[in-house]
């Protein structure tokens, strides 16, 4: 044996990878394992929806590359960037009747 071996030492251990930190509820359906991964709740799901594993590392990747992802479709695909609550602003003013369809007053 040399001195070179990394601390910790290289490799691949399936429960290590595979198993996320314990779940933290948020809400009655939402949950977080990594910090800033909010999730639903896979068991709410698993009636429709065949649940995959992830590798931790493969979730955390997914959820730092968020941001790169949402630059890269703004940059190419949109002009402005416009809020929900402004879009359903816009909705209500240009049709009359629309507050009966939103639920809202009217």
């Amino acid at each position: 044996m040399n001195d070179d071996t990394p601390d910790p030492p290289l490799g691949f251990r399936y429960a290590e990878q595979y198993t996320p930190p314990d779940p933290e509820r948020v809400s009655d359906v939402a949950i977080t394992t990594h910090e800033h991964v909010f999730e639903v709740d896979p068991r709410l799901m698993e009636r429709w929806v065949l649940q995959q594993e992830f590798p931790n590392w493969d979730s955390l990747r997914i959820m730092n590359s968020r941001g790169d992802h949402l630059e890269w479709m703004h940059r190419h695909f949109a002009t402005r960037v416009v809020t929900g609550s402004a879009l359903l602003d816009e909705i209500n003013d240009e049709t009359p009747d629309s507050q009966d369809r939103l639920g809202g007053e009217g």
